[in-house]
């Protein structure tokens, strides 16, 4: 890397996202006096009878969690999006401007294990495979519907992070149209197979691997980098070095690959401040709307707020609502920490 995008202000253009991403490493050096996290972390049990997706437990409405040992999938209780809501559409005076729409959807809770004190970070591989499984059946289930769009599959994890249960546990919902965010990336993607003939993750992927410095953790079939357009400061994504579209098409090393590196990367995490990383992470699954999508490449998004250290977190404010993201550390910097934290 130029010694110029190690040190001065420049921005970097996020071709999955379609957009720019301002980077200041001068700012690191910046004191800080602003809103500091409580690092103490009370030590959990194996079994808490309060909670309610600890096995045997009662959940809200008085739904009873079963004596699951392994994996357990259930309707949210609380769920955003539901089947039965009647279709309907509202355009105040027809002119465009007051529009909405009514939405279905799915809204499911995996738990991980039925283990209250566990993590992927602390998880065995092997259980960690169990999850990545359930996540390949659930997709398969959902897209086949014929009345579902996307399935998105995600997990909360750190109170910091809007969890409201520590129990190791994520969500899938799937939705009757394509999220934003995946939107935006059907539409790159597109965009970039049309004019290159190639696939724009795997083509970037291949970039990273022959440069390396933004590499943070590999095996046989997956790899994790912190990508050259990051916003958040140890976000990570990772991909699959042979390119699949869904979860449901991932073969059983792929599978495993994908369960080994889940658990590098969230023990890697623990070790950057020596505290449990609190994150947001999924996956990007290719749409299930009946239509061939070659451009597509499977992918997970790791977005961790943590900044300086267990206590500083980043803030999305200001210019960064207004104008563009912002950060600090350079993509590189932070790579080089998360690889010294990775268990290679």
């Amino acid at each position: 890397m130029d010694e110029l995008f190690t040190q001065s202000p420049h921005r970097r253009w996020n071709p999955l996202a379609g957009r720019w991403v301002i980077v200041s490493p001068h700012r690191t050096q910046r004191p800080w006096q602003g809103q500091t996290e409580d690092k103490s972390t009370a030590t959990a049990p194996q079994y808490d009878p309060t909670c309610y997706l600890c096995p045997g437990n009662m959940r809200a409405g008085g739904h009873q969690t079963p004596h699951y040992t392994s994996t357990y999938v259930f309707q949210n209780d609380y769920a955003a999006l539901m089947m039965d809501t009647p279709q309907a559409v509202l355009d105040v005076d027809g002119v465009g401007l007051l529009r909405a729409e009514t939405e279905r959807g799915l809204c499911r809770v995996l738990c991980f294990d039925p283990r209250h004190d566990l993590t992927l970070a602390t998880m065995p591989v092997e259980s960690i495979r169990n999850v990545v499984e359930v996540w390949a059946q659930q997709e398969e289930e959902l897209a086949s519907r014929g009345d579902l769009r996307y399935i998105q599959i995600f997990e909360n994890r750190g109170a910091m992070m809007g969890a409201s249960n520590p129990h190791p546990h994520g969500q899938i919902w799937a939705t009757e149209h394509i999220p934003d965010e995946p939107a935006a990336e059907l539409a790159t993607q597109r965009q970039y197979r049309a004019a290159h003939g190639t696939n724009l993750l795997a083509d970037y992927l291949n970039l990273e691997l022959a440069h390396g410095e933004r590499v943070v953790a590999q095996n046989e079939s997956w790899v994790a980098l912190v990508p050259f357009w990051a916003v958040w400061p140890f976000e990570v994504l990772l991909l699959p070095r042979s390119p699949a579209q869904t979860m449901r098409a991932l073969d059983d090393v792929q599978r495993k690959g994908l369960a080994a590196l889940l658990h590098t990367v969230t023990a890697g995490y623990n070790r950057v401040f020596d505290t449990p990383f609190p994150y947001s992470m999924g996956f990007h699954p290719a749409p299930c709307d009946a239509e061939e999508h070659p451009e597509w490449v499977l992918h997970a998004h790791f977005f961790p707020p943590l900044l300086r250290s267990a206590t500083v977190r980043k803030f999305m404010v200001g210019f960064e609502l207004l104008g563009s993201a912002q950060r600090d550390i350079t993509p590189e910097a932070a790579a080089q920490t998360l690889r010294n934290c990775m268990d290679l």
